[in-house]
Parts: C-alpha cells; sequence; structure tokens
C-alpha cells in the first residue's frame, strides 16, 4: 500500500468518474490503501440521498478488485489519534486521517481542509 485514498477517490475510483481525469498519476500508488471507516461513510452518504451507490453491490465491487487493499487498523488507535486533530468536526475526515497518521501513509485527497492541516498529503496534490 503506497497511499490511502478518501472516499471519494475510492467512489470515483468504482464508479470510473470523469473527475480521475484530472489525477492520471493515480495509478503509479496503485494497490491503493482503504479504511473500512469510507466503507462507512459511503453508506451514510447513500442514506442522506448524497451519493448514488448501492451496497452491497458497491462493496463486492471494491472487495473483489486487486487495486484495493483494505487496511484494517483497531478502532482504538484510529480514535485516539483522532483526538488532536481539531481542525476538523468531520467525524470521517478525523478517522481517515488518523488512519494515515497511525500507518504513516500518505493520503489522497481533495478535501482543502485535509490538504490545508493534514501532514501526510501525497506529493502530487501538495500546491
Amino acid at each position: 500500500m503506497t497511499c490511502l485514498l478518501d472516499t471519494h477517490f475510492l467512489v470515483w475510483v468504482i464508479t470510473k468518474s470523469r473527475r480521475l481525469r484530472q489525477f492520471l498519476w493515480l495509478e503509479d500508488y496503485v494497490p491503493w490503501g482503504v479504511s473500512p471507516i469510507s466503507l462507512l461513510e459511503i453508506q451514510l452518504l447513500a442514506e442522506v440521498g448524497r451519493r448514488e451507490v448501492l451496497n452491497p453491490q458497491f462493496v463486492k465491487t471494491f472487495k473483489t478488485d486487486s487495486r484495493f487493499i483494505i487496511d484494517e487498523v483497531s478502532l482504538i488507535t484510529l480514535v485516539e489519534k483522532s483526538f488532536d486533530l481539531r481542525w476538523t468536526r468531520d467525524p470521517f475526515d478525523r478517522l481517515i486521517v488518523a488512519h494515515s497518521l497511525s500507518r504513516r501513509v500518505p493520503l489522497c485527497s481533495v478535501d482543502s481542509n485535509v490538504l490545508e492541516n493534514h501532514s501526510l498529503v501525497v506529493r502530487e496534490l501538495r500546491t
């Protein structure tokens, strides 16, 4: 695993979004790590109508794609690492950034708050 994908990137890759044309370098980071926290975030976004993702089909597609590694970190580790991330109130961002910090692996995110405050971001996303 060379980087951890945030939820946006995971959805974009699985749905073959046109947005990925801006990130041609992303393939250089395969295999991508994915936090189980992203799977929960996708489910909640779908439930409130903010994502058109159908589970369990989405998860099945994701889990059978060899480009992804589900990287499991203990929940207590993520929670404890997230305590110091006071720059965000988004619980999913906190836990995904904590995951990146726990594994000491760069995060691939387009969230401006994450890019501004997280020290481990994929180098191509640094401005």
